[in-house]
């Protein structure tokens, strides 16, 4: 199985020759793997594509990518942009009264599946041409662990609270006052608790236009903990803030789960995953290329897996070499 992404901003057909169209063997015996698309960019035809590479090495802006994949993957084809784009693999599995953890490099897809589970994202299994409707979605995971989750979040049973990775962001969607914000989302009860605990006390009769990227991120993590809901999921809680706050940030995140609730956060720090986390997701593949959700791990395991870049359940390796501190 290959997969061929085609980086639009890099794809410059007005400043080259059409090198991937013209050294590519396919093309010369007449087999349009390659071709200019309507936009006069190129489409690589993943089904023609030999995979040899040549493409990829002449294209003088690096906006050709091919991957081969193992067959076996197909079936477990989470999601897909459209043609040439970014494509996803597998999906973490939440679990209640615990903490999940994703661990991944940027562009490897952990923010898609925040999405998903949130129920903002519908995976369309790679048929981005014909997407499938929440229903073929719950039907496809029958008899699996995800079946009476989708079925709950599509189905309205009940919801899932999302912390999005862009906090900076927020200004522009919400207007007003941070304390008038935070009364109105409380729906646990527990404002008064979180507020002392996030240190936003002083925060509350300002504007969140005025607010600093630290200050927005507890904010955020403050809106999503007061809100009642069974399933919590943080995209990278610790940005813009510094290691007191992370630790307090990561205390309060993992007493969600204490409480019975389903918790997933993606996060870059090793030491704040390691401190929240009750296991461990990798994702590992080629950032704006492709990602693979790895098996659980418990989280000693899965930190160890990232930085020696091996799998050995699965018999992968990611990294050529590993991390050393």
């Amino acid at each position: 199985m290959r997969v061929a992404v085609v980086d639009k901003e890099r794809c410059k057909p007005d400043k080259c020759t059409y090198e991937c169209i013209r050294f590519c063997p396919m093309v010369r015996t007449r087999r349009e793997a390659i071709r200019q698309d309507t936009d006069g960019k190129a489409y690589v035809s993943e089904y023609i594509c030999s995979g040899c590479g040549i493409c990829v090495k002449k294209c003088p802006f690096d906006a050709l990518s091919i991957v081969n994949l193992p067959d076996a993957l197909e079936s477990e084809h989470l999601h897909r942009f459209g043609p040439n784009s970014f494509t996803l693999y597998r999906i973490p599995k939440p679990r209640q009264g615990s903490v999940v953890g994703l661990l991944g490099r940027n562009g490897i897809g952990k923010s898609t599946l925040l999405k998903v589970l949130a129920g903002e994202l519908i995976p369309n299994f790679g048929k981005f041409d014909e997407p499938p409707t929440k229903e073929e979605v719950i039907e496809h995971y029958i008899g699996t662990p995800m079946y009476e989750y989708f079925e709950g979040v599509y189905g309205g049973d009940f919801k899932a609270i999302h912390k999005p990775q862009y906090v900076d962001k927020i200004p522009k969607v919400v207007k007003g006052k941070t304390g008038e914000l935070l009364e109105k989302l409380d729906e646990r009860g527990v404002l008064d608790e979180i507020v002392d605990d996030l240190e936003l006390g002083h925060l509350l009769d300002r504007d969140l236009t005025v607010l600093s990227g630290g200050e927005l991120q507890r904010v955020a993590i403050a809106t999503a903990i007061i809100r009642d809901a069974p399933v919590y999921l943080f995209d990278e809680p610790s940005s813009f803030l510094d290691v007191y706050q992370r630790t307090r940030a990561a205390r309060i995140i993992r007493g969600l789960a204490d409480d019975e609730r389903m918790v997933i956060a993606a996060e870059h720090d090793l030491a704040v995953l390691d401190y929240m986390s009750d296991e461990i997701f990798i994702l590992y593949g080629e950032p704006d290329v492709y990602g693979i959700v790895s098996n659980v791990h418990s989280v000693r395991e899965g930190i160890n897996i990232y930085i020696n870049g091996y799998i050995p359940d699965e018999n992968v390796r990611f990294r050529q070499s590993p991390i050393v501190f």
